[in-house]
């Protein structure tokens, strides 16, 4: 069996990493059952100034898109993708922009969970803050989606209470920056080819094959 490693430089409040995973997906379903795809989730952040408790979302997007209608215009096409991949954005619901470095931390120990865990983890946060609206930097929520992905509540508050893994987070986030990774989702596989961007299903799949056959001539 051939396997492929596929490290996902993404941030929660990120839309197009959203869209990304999905795409994703659908690309492992059209893989051949003998390729296994191991996939891990990275830290990056859009905006690390953010506070811990967030910004007022109406405020941040005027501050990013200069108005309402900048961020009306540059969310439509946001809108459509997910159409196509069966994403119900609910941008409106959003009440706060949050500081994701909590929620990457939470990520981070999901890793060491059983297989299947962090996944459902980052499933779960991106649902919570673009379709329910909820602020993803708010410790109670990342409990609360920590506990539904398979993680032990108390464990997770005692980690998430204190400053756990802050450093390396941070750490390995300035590592893809200086890397060259300027914007996300970033699919890195085996750790030597780079797919930049939510690309197409086919696209991705094409990619994760193409590493498998690499791998498979040079045994």
């Amino acid at each position: 069996m051939t396997a492929v490693n596929v490290d996902i430089v993404s941030d929660v409040m990120c839309p197009w990493c959203y869209i990304g995973k999905k795409r994703l997906e659908d690309a492992l379903g059209s893989l051949p059952s003998e390729l296994e795809v191991d996939i891990r989730w990275r830290p990056y952040q859009l905006d690390s100034t953010l506070p811990k408790e967030g910004k007022d979302r109406k405020q941040y997007l005027s501050e990013k898109f200069g108005g309402s209608d900048g961020a009306t215009r540059a969310y439509a096409a946001i809108e459509e993708a997910g159409k196509d991949e069966n994403i119900p954005f609910d941008f409106n619901a959003i009440a706060v922009s949050p500081n994701t470095l909590d929620a990457h931390r939470v990520i981070r120990w999901a890793a060491s969970e059983p297989p299947g865990v962090q996944d459902r983890l980052v499933e779960i946060l991106f649902r919570v803050f673009f379709v329910e609206g909820k602020n993803i930097g708010d410790n109670t929520i990342l409990l609360d989606a920590a506990e539904k992905s398979g993680m032990d509540r108390a464990i997770t508050e005692s980690l998430l209470l204190g400053d756990a893994d802050r450093t390396a987070v941070e750490q390995e986030i300035e590592v893809a920056r200086n890397m060259g990774v300027t914007g996300v989702p970033c699919f890195i596989l085996d750790n030597k080819y780079a797919v930049m961007g939510a690309q197409p299903a086919d696209v991705l799949a094409n990619a994760i094959r193409d590493v498998a056959k690499e791998k498979e001539a040079a045994q």
